[in-house]
């Protein structure tokens, strides 16, 4: 039976320590904060296992790129993903680094692509970033180990690498939290049936808003497709059931920004007006559509800005040896999605 390849994960086990902290001692990593008790201990581990660190890896640590990777998960074709590669892209040029891209193509499972990792590696990155907008957790390859990396929307299956990810749910809640201090006690949610972790964390906001408040969570929550088509099915459904105006919701809160163009076009057919009948909250700021809306959307902004910057930073202090390792392993650090208040929302028609 051919002999099982040791990898560095096996040498972590064998040490007690983190992978990111053998990848530091094995590499050499200048400027960090490995005691020599525990350089001694995963030197001695990786002698025992017969551990061979990759050379590439080696010579990335000693002889520095000066390059990063931001690996997408097609999120280079979606609206939201030039103001991540922007943020990205100005940090690094902040920290005199250069920014190289790989769009990979969208992974049903949670495992990232080992050749795509690789392929960073070649060029000899200083550090790699991934983004996806698919996945609440990713499995990393092994690869991703022997360079600093850091995660964008996702969190490591593993705890060990660093992530940052919008606090979608805290947003959610936050748009009922506004609609019931204007008065709204009937607020429905367009919501869409797409499993992602957008799907989920708008929904457990919306409920948690609605618990607080003591509302029925699921008295008003329907599900279409996340396009103006479906925010205009939702919003028939939810406007148009024979309702007299006393049960008939005097908010919807839609899913995205995209259904909320359906939601206007809905409440229009149905003689009501914005926001003056119905008040509509959309969720994404997904430029030009909250503007282009009359009367301009309220929306939720996502910080997409914010975490490729944030991201670049985070790399860029680990290469350096100014970060400072959490030693329960990192957790993930959540932005703030904040509302964009516009012209949408109005106290419940009397």
């Amino acid at each position: 039976m051919p002999r099982k390849q040791v990898g560095i994960r096996d040498v972590a086990a064998a040490a007690g320590v983190s992978v990111t902290t053998v990848s530091h001692v094995l590499n050499d990593t200048p400027h960090t904060r490995t005691s020599d008790e525990t350089k001694s201990r995963v030197r001695e581990a990786a002698a025992q296992l017969g551990y061979r660190p990759n050379r590439l890896a080696r010579g990335l640590r000693t002889q520095a790129s000066g390059m990063v990777g931001l690996l997408t998960e097609e999120i280079a074709t979606t609206p939201h993903a030039g103001r991540i590669i922007l943020g990205a892209q100005e940090e690094a040029s902040r920290n005199n680094l250069t920014l190289a891209i790989i769009n990979s193509q969208l992974r049903h499972d949670a495992d990232v692509e080992p050749s795509e990792v690789q392929a960073f590696l070649d060029r000899q990155v200083d550090g790699v970033i991934y983004a996806t907008v698919y996945h609440d957790e990713v499995i990393l390859p092994e690869q991703m180990h022997a360079v600093p990396s850091v995660l964008i929307g996702a969190r490591d299956r593993d705890g060990e690498v660093p992530s940052i990810m919008p606090d979608e749910r805290a947003g959610a809640a936050s748009v009922i939290d506004l609609l019931v201090r204007t008065g709204h006690r009937r607020i429905a949610f367009a919501a869409t049936s797409v499993d992602v972790p957008a799907t989920r964390g708008r929904l457990r906001g919306y409920r948690d808003g609605m618990l607080a408040a003591g509302l029925d969570p699921d008295a008003h929550v329907v599900e279409a497709v996340s396009e103006a088509a479906g925010g205009y099915e939702a919003t028939m459904r939810l406007l148009d059931h024979g309702r007299s105006p006393e049960d008939r919701p005097t908010a919807v809160f839609c899913y995205n920004d995209r259904m909320a163009m359906g939601a206007y076009r809905a409440a229009a057919e149905l003689g009501l007006s914005v926001p003056a009948d119905v008040s509509i909250v959309g969720f994404d700021d997904q430029a030009p559509i909250p503007t282009s809306l009359y009367p301009a959307l309220s929306t939720v902004a996502l910080p997409h800005y914010e975490m490729g910057a944030w991201a670049v930073e985070r790399l860029a202090s680990m290469i350096e040896g100014r970060d400072e390792p959490d030693a329960a392993g990192p957790s993930p650090t959540l932005l703030p999605c904040p509302i964009v208040e516009r012209g949408s929302i109005a106290g419940p028609a009397r």
